[in-house]
């Protein structure tokens, strides 16, 4: 099986041709995102045909299950389709079908390899049955809900519930982000029983009205140096909070994302691309 190695800001996958691979994917990802073993990644993206756009995204995270959308992932995909022909190297905006809906993406090129993108995340979800959380009645009307206490290993959290096509917890936090002992609390917060479908987890330190430092738990891979769903939805509730404004620049372990917000609008979200190499993945249990 060929297939890419790339990242966006840290966030790394390992991106495959699906009009002329076919495998079960999720049974794939694990072997091939093992970082001792496999390839080493956050999970398995692969671009395949689709009657609603330019192409299909389908996204597997490290432990096998599948996500809705991945923001990084979704900008080096289209770097991906141009580099294998998928699309035409001269079309600037491409559409991309997701589980989370059809997204555009405009590629950033730059002597003529495509170096980054901006990408139409979509509206932000607030409603508790759409991200999806089970709130006490008592939180019912709260939409959006931006101040939830959540008991977690004998600590409270105050979490805000957005949903970008996929589910986000988002903790503001006066200490250092680097303080905090995520590989605990992470994988608590994600399967919490509230999280029918589990929850990307962030937590977040606001450095002033157009910066903030963020970590990521990601649902089903752990820690990742970067999140693109994850930025926005955090952007999205600093600044329903108060606490930014409309442009953000958030600073993740492996690097920087630019998210712009309008209340009631689209979630535009820019960032980087990097492919780190190619290569042939010799899948044992594939006769071929």
């Amino acid at each position: 099986m060929n297939f890419t190695k790339m990242h966006g800001a840290g966030n790394d996958y390992v991106y495959v041709n699906g009009f002329v691979e076919e495998r079960d994917w999720a049974k794939i990802a694990v072997p091939v995102s093992d970082r001792h073993t496999g390839v080493g990644a956050d999970g398995v993206i692969v671009a395949m045909k689709s009657d609603k756009a330019d192409f299909k995204m389908r996204m597997f995270n490290a432990d096998g299950s599948e996500g809705e959308m991945c923001g990084n992932g979704i900008r080096c995909l289209v770097a991906f389709a141009r580099d294998n022909h998928i699309i035409s190297s001269d079309q600037n905006v491409v559409s991309v079908e997701t589980a989370a809906g059809v997204l555009k993406v405009e590629s950033i090129v730059c002597d003529g390899i495509m170096s980054g993108a901006i990408v139409d995340m979509g509206k932000p979800i607030f409603a508790p049955v759409d991200v999806p959380v089970n709130l006490p009645e008592t939180f019912h009307q709260a939409v959006p809900t931006l101040n939830f206490p959540l008991d977690v290993s004998g600590q409270e959290h105050s979490l805000s519930f957005v949903s970008m096509g996929n589910p986000h917890a988002i903790s503001f936090l006066n200490d250092d982000v680097d303080d905090f002992p995520l590989t605990i609390i992470g994988p608590e917060v994600e399967n919490h029983e509230m999280f029918p479908n589990r929850i990307n987890f962030e937590i977040v330190n606001v450095v002033d009205e157009e910066n903030l430092k963020v970590r990521v738990w990601e649902r089903g891979s752990g820690i990742t140096m970067a999140c693109g769903t994850g930025a926005c939805a955090v952007a999205v509730a600093a600044q329903l909070k108060g606490l930014v404004g409309e442009k953000v620049n958030v600073h993740l372990p492996g690097g920087k994302l630019i998210i712009n917000w309008k209340k009631g609008a689209e979630v535009m979200m820019e960032g980087p691309i990097e492919t780190v190499f190619s290569g042939v993945w010799l899948d044992k249990d594939n006769d071929d």
